[in-house]
């Protein structure tokens, strides 16, 4: 039998979704996207920097970003997530884990994600302290199906890898 617990390399998952409303602005991947809607949330609502800070906190064992950093907090209204994803850097460094690669898919009907993509992937290596061609970041539609089809919100998914130092 194969003892997980003693492995060097994790693998973990994130998935999050917010509603797109009027008089915010849109954050993702910590860009700042133009817009006319934005995500509606306690911090930014940066749902990308959401998903990818579970994946990392889940392939570390480390709970869940609302066990973190939660909205019933009022230091996180508002917050830069950004600095949400900096802290959960710092928590997995805290426990000697490092970050191979990370995956992010933005699933969003509107807007055209693609000019952003470069700058999304830069600003989160910098942030997580890795090469930039470790950090993946795609965008797709839902061809009109769905609250994402239907520009009710965006949703966003994440897979990492990390590594034991």
């Amino acid at each position: 039998m194969v003892n997980f617990v003693n492995m060097i390399y994790r693998i973990g998952q994130g998935y999050d979704v917010h509603r797109l409303v009027e008089d915010r602005e849109l954050w993702l991947c910590g860009v700042k996207v133009p817009h006319t809607l934005g995500l509606l949330g306690h911090s930014d609502a940066d749902v990308a920097i959401h998903a990818l800070c579970d994946a990392l906190l889940g392939a570390a064992a480390l709970h869940d970003i609302g066990y973190h950093f939660p909205d019933t907090d009022p230091k996180y209204k508002g917050a830069d997530s950004k600095l949400l994803l900096a802290e959960v850097v710092r928590l997995l460094n805290d426990k000697e884990w490092n970050i191979g690669n990370v995956d992010v898919t933005i699933i969003a009907q509107a807007p055209k994600l693609k000019p952003f993509i470069d700058e999304m992937r830069l600003t989160l290596a910098g942030i997580m302290d890795i090469e930039p061609d470790c950090v993946s970041v795609k965008a797709t539609t839902t061809e009109h199906l769905g609250f994402e089809g239907r520009k009710e919100g965006i949703s966003a998914m994440a897979v990492a890898l990390i590594y034991l130092s």
